[in-house]
């Protein structure tokens, strides 16, 4: 018999998304919490086009901001939504206007957006994934988005390294990451895995989850070998984005990101010797809502 339930939202705004996810929460007697997905959405607001070309955000895209945080608030309404955390990152980090527009999303769409930190992100993150990562062994966490990546290294079930890199899909498209910043990152994971053996990647992001869907639709995997992720942005790198759409029926906003998203996996996998990427379908969104579902308990 359940003594509790009720419903709660995350709002994930992104460097190249902004991502709104309601679950459903039942407790049980024992205090057991189940959570349920009601509603995902995902709106390509690309706010890292803006703000990692110009260091602020446009005024049409922030119409656009205000006009999606307003169709999240009454989604939020209409799901009878108890309690809910709506949070921003890299973009919205290095925004000059951020603050201001922050401002306007409270007043107007009645949001109340945070800018967390990077270190914040890459442990709401984490700790999304404890379930999967097993007590013994060597994992690397890798959170690749818009702006940033996010790094946590996890030996024996403990985190010994995390760190929040600014190099992104979309800075890469903007030819905002210098040569010397991924030469740092590989050189840094090296240093942080060296002697350790058999490290497997985790990978999170809405990029690395379609890459491994495009490889699981030729032969059926439990993870992403590197060698595969290899030989899929040798394929694509070579394709314009309106072939990758034409050819995959990718989105016009996951077409142009997949190829720097995939070499930024695979620079991580070389500093750190990894030969497996394991892709669970979890994001901040996710992490948000369990954390809060954590208080609750």
């Amino acid at each position: 018999m359940n003594i509790d339930s009720f419903n709660l939202a995350a709002i994930d705004v992104g460097s190249n998304a902004a991502r709104l996810l309601i679950k459903h929460i039942n407790i049980d007697d024992d205090g057991n919490a189940e959570a349920v997905k009601l509603l995902f959405l995902r709106i390509p607001l690309r706010l890292g086009m803006d703000v990692f070309a110009d260091g602020r955000i446009s005024g049409e895209r922030e119409r656009e901001f205000v006009a999606t945080m307003k169709a999240y608030r009454q989604l939020i309404k209409v799901y009878s939504v108890s309690d809910y955390r709506a949070c921003a990152t890299s973009a919205m980090r290095d925004s000059k206007n951020g603050k201001d527009i922050i401002r306007k999303i409270k007043d107007k769409a009645h949001i109340k957006l945070d800018i967390i930190t990077g270190s914040e992100e890459s442990r709401i993150i984490y700790d999304n994934h404890l379930s999967i990562i097993s007590s013994e062994g060597s994992y690397l966490y890798v959170d690749v988005g818009g702006g940033s990546t996010e790094l946590s290294f996890i030996c024996d079930g403990e985190r010994l390294y995390s760190h929040s890199f600014n190099i992104g899909t979309i800075r890469l498209l903007k030819n905002k990451v210098k040569r010397e910043d991924i030469i740092k990152m590989k050189s840094e994971i090296n240093q942080i895995t060296v002697g350790r053996e058999d490290i497997k990647i985790i990978g999170s992001g809405g990029n690395i989850n379609k890459l491994y869907r495009l490889a699981s639709k030729k032969s059926t995997l439990d993870y992403l070998p590197v060698d595969t992720l290899q030989e899929e942005y040798d394929t694509l790198s070579r394709l314009s984005v309106e072939e990758r759409m034409a050819k995959y029926g990718l989105k016009p906003d996951r077409a142009d990101v997949i190829v720097p998203a995939a070499e930024i996996f695979l620079h991580i996998a070389a500093g750190a010797h990894a030969k497996k990427i394991l892709v669970p379908n979890l994001g901040l969104a996710d992490g948000i809502i369990n954390e809060m579902m954590r208080k609750k308990l």
